[in-house]
């Protein structure tokens, strides 16, 4: 710590024995202290304040565009739905307050309960299937050496095409009148014949799953496979040389290290589920008769067919809802997580 210098008056000193001036030696001043002991910081400069505020103040004018979009295009409707859904609104003429007479028919509606158990059975199949096989096969791609990035692209790539256009491929390759049912009956492979995967209301729903699956879940590879690449190589290596096999170093260290990545994908997996529309629009709209329907199908439907905006609203409102229950739940979730770490 640097000593400040002293400066002494000598001709205010008195004569010494030899009619010199008396020999001082300057004491160093201590610095200021608080009373913990600590030195005092430095006061700091208006110049600096001044230039940190300018910065604040720059940062903010980048991000005002896009804050004004954003509450323009997304919380300007988001705030009107809260009244439309206590309305008999149309669409077009003025609303009529009704106050809950939507709630009490939303739990009265049957469509509506056929087709949030729907979205049930999608959020149970997407937390089990694609993520077991996003795992398994992020963990085996972890280990390749050679042609690690031409792997990632075939396992993105049907994730980055359009779903219309993967819901249409798909639905061409399953027509047991022109696709892959009429290719293997040519070979006499008759297994095929007369399944219709999305005209049969026992195979509708899951066949719609089994294409968005097919869509989803290299994107997961992706996501899981760079959170493994995060782990420290050396845990690997010990555990080997303590000769751990294949499960276990999958089990006990990539399962931990990738801990927060898979709370992630759990709950955008669960709030994708409430929200699934895209596929089941194209592949099924919501047939034959609702044994593919979805909550997103009957806003749809509500709202643009039946001119019932306001009950439609709704049923988003309460979807909302139910999203933020699932949010909360999973943030609670990983809270405990992360004390007990």
């Amino acid at each position: 710590m640097s000593v400040p210098p002293v400066t002494v008056d000598v001709e205010s000193l008195p004569p010494g024995p030899e009619g010199g001036h008396e020999k001082v030696h300057p004491q160093p001043t201590a610095s200021p202290t608080s009373h913990s002991g600590r030195t005092k910081p430095a006061p700091k400069s208006a110049g600096a304040k001044l230039a940190r505020r300018k910065r604040r103040t720059v940062a903010i004018l980048f991000l005002l565009p896009a804050l004004v979009i954003n509450l323009t295009v997304i919380g300007g409707p988001g705030i009107s739905s809260l009244f439309y859904a206590f309305t008999d609104w149309n669409g077009f003429s003025a609303p009529n307050f009704t106050g809950l007479a939507n709630a009490e028919r939303l739990f009265a509606d049957q469509e509506f309960w056929n087709a949030i158990g729907h979205n049930f059975t999608y959020m149970v199949f997407f937390l089990s299937v694609p993520l077991v096989m996003s795992l398994l096969g992020a963990f085996l791609l972890s280990r390749i050496r050679r042609g690690e990035n031409l792997f990632k692209v075939f396992f993105l790539i049907p994730y980055l095409i359009a779903s219309v256009i993967n819901a249409q491929i798909w639905k061409n390759i399953l027509d047991p009148n022109a696709g892959l049912a009429v290719a293997l009956d040519n070979i006499g492979i008759t297994v095929l014949n007369d399944v219709y995967f999305f005209g049969d209301s026992n195979l509708a729903l899951y066949s719609v799953m089994g294409v968005d699956n097919w869509a989803f879940w290299g994107f997961l590879v992706i996501l899981f496979l760079a959170a493994m690449q995060g782990i420290d190589s050396s845990r690997f290596e010990a555990a080997r040389i303590d000769g751990a096999n294949a499960f276990q170093e999958f089990w006990h260290i990539t399962l931990p290290g990738i801990r927060p990545t898979l709370m992630f994908a759990l709950t955008i997996i669960s709030l994708w589920s409430l929200l699934a529309f895209d596929y089941a629009f194209v592949l099924t709209g919501g047939g034959p008769a609702g044994s593919s329907d979805l909550v997103s199908l009957l806003v749809n439907r509500t709202a643009f067919a039946n001119l019932e905006a306001g009950y439609a609203a709704f049923i988003s409102l309460a979807m909302s809802l139910l999203g933020a229950v699932f949010l909360v739940i999973f943030t609670i979730i990983r809270r405990r997580a992360d004390e007990t770490n």
